[in-house]
């Protein structure tokens, strides 16, 4: 399935320091590749984005932003749908914010309501000065944000994004190399290693932690455990629970519960260089 293009605003002032806008991205549609006058902060406060940027394509999820600096070609797009919400900050906006490279980092919940409010106030006459505080408050919070080593690594294009976009819209797919190389035309191993070498990890490892990456989307989107395990393709919620407690260190219940009582948040660091943010009350 091809994607739709989405037109890029015209006319647009350049921020000052931050202009904030929001947008629905249907799925399967991407802005055309692009550059700024200025730094984007790249931000869904539902679903997932797709990131092309320097050679190379990764996902992110809400708990997840990308830094985009000044200059920088790129194209973001959703394969199933996200709440888009970009911030452009000026070059001048102060110093300690993300250095001159695209950056992925770890959004806490503070930082993300502030997003929210910023957007809801966009464009309104900032009377009290209390849109220049929320700005100054977004701003401090970048300059406090965590680096991730990196988020869910996307192949660039042709035969292996298509599989990659396959199995994120039906993680439940039980098609392995041997089933995936001849419905793409090349032998299982010839996939293995274009995947190895487009992401930097096996097929395997990629499916875990995609699986990993939709279980932290699903619940946080308000499904239960017994239905977000379905989805996943697990053959029970005791296999669910058991495997997400193996690499998060907690039970899903307890990772969304921290969630909701927690405004704090950790980054923990996976195997393969992925890493997600954790509540930081979600330790049993």
């Amino acid at each position: 399935m091809t994607w739709e293009t989405i037109e890029a605003p015209h006319g647009l002032a350049p921020p000052n320091p931050m202009t904030v806008r929001a947008q629905s991205i249907p799925a399967r549609h991407c802005f055309p590749e692009h550059a700024h006058c200025w730094n984007q902060v790249v931000y869904a406060i539902s679903g997932v984005l797709t990131v092309t940027a320097e050679g190379s394509s990764f996902v992110i999820s809400p708990e997840q932003a990308a830094w985009l600096p000044t200059g920088l070609r790129h194209r973001v797009g959703s394969l199933l749908g996200a709440e888009f919400r970009s911030l452009w900050i000026a070059e001048d906006a102060g110093d300690g914010l993300p250095a001159a490279n695209p950056t992925v980092f770890g959004v806490s919940p503070l930082l993300k309501a502030l997003i929210i409010e910023a957007a809801e106030i966009e464009g309104e006459e900032d009377r009290d000065g209390y849109a220049g505080r929320i700005t100054h408050l977004i701003l401090d919070q970048l300059r406090r944000a965590r680096p991730l080593p990196a988020a869910l690594p996307w192949p660039r294009g042709g035969a292996l994004a298509a599989l990659c976009e396959a199995l994120y819209a039906d993680p439940a797919d039980p098609r392995g190399p041997e089933e995936w190389g001849l419905m793409l035309g090349m032998s299982a191993r010839t996939l293995a290693r274009r995947f190895v070498a487009e992401t930097g990890m096996s097929l395997r490892s990629w499916r875990r932690r995609m699986r990993l990456f939709r279980a932290i989307e699903l619940l946080g989107g308000g499904l239960g455990v017994t239905r977000t395990a379905m989805e996943l393709g697990y053959g029970s919620t005791s296999a669910f629970v058991y495997a997400f407690r193996l690499e998060m260190g907690c039970s899903p219940q307890t990772y969304m519960r921290g969630r909701r009582e927690d405004g704090g948040v950790r980054v923990q660091s996976l195997p393969d260089g992925i890493s997600v943010a954790i509540p930081q009350s979600s330790t049993s």
